[in-house]
């Protein structure tokens, strides 16, 4: 079993943010699987489905990003599961230009808060990550202002084709293996 989040904020405020693309991919990946993300559980909206026959539970935290953890920890808990081999989490990264994949076994939280928080409460960095690059903040821009801030139409092509690959990714992922994932899809 494989417990899949994407991170991001909740309320329709912040839907389509450079913050939220770890939400859109949850969505583009449970409208490809078929599966309902309507059941509040763990902190969050979540819905289980399956992939080549393994069970996958698809995750949006609705903490608010920078306490990401609680919901991520009380799934892991919940079904006991090995966040290091288990647990895929999806983010934005500021330090890509937009539309790039970079997965990565473990790591530190690279600035990235709620990846910080997720750490904090699993007491660990070795877990999966798929990071979807957002671009880098503008000279002048507040940071907080900037992730919060909608991708521009050419950037929006570049997201949407990253969201894809990253669907196909996370089906490599729970089908084959997570080194297969990282040879095919790391740009």
């Amino acid at each position: 079993m494989y417990i899949i989040v994407g991170l991001g904020n909740p309320t329709s405020k912040y839907d389509k943010t450079r913050h939220n693309v770890g939400f859109d991919t949850i969505d583009a990946l449970a409208e490809k699987l078929s599966i309902n993300i309507n059941n509040a559980k763990h902190k969050s909206l979540c819905g289980s489905g399956y992939i080549g026959g393994e069970k996958v539970i698809l995750l949006k935290p609705q903490t608010f990003m920078n306490l990401s953890g609680e919901a991520v920890i009380d799934a892991v808990n919940f079904y006991k599961c090995d966040p290091s081999t288990e647990l895929i989490v999806i983010y934005d990264d500021i330090s890509m230009e937009p539309g790039r994949l970079r997965m990565r076994g473990k790591g530190s939280a690279g600035g990235h808060n709620g990846i910080k928080n997720i750490i904090a409460h699993l007491g660990s960095e070795n877990f999966r990550r798929i990071k979807i690059g957002v671009g880098a903040k503008p000279d002048g821009w507040d940071l907080a202002n900037f992730v919060l801030s909608r991708f521009d139409t050419s950037e929006r092509k570049y997201i949407d084709e990253a969201i894809n690959k990253a669907c196909d990714a996370l089906t490599t992922i729970v089908s084959d293996s997570f080194e297969k994932a990282m040879n095919l899809y790391n740009s």
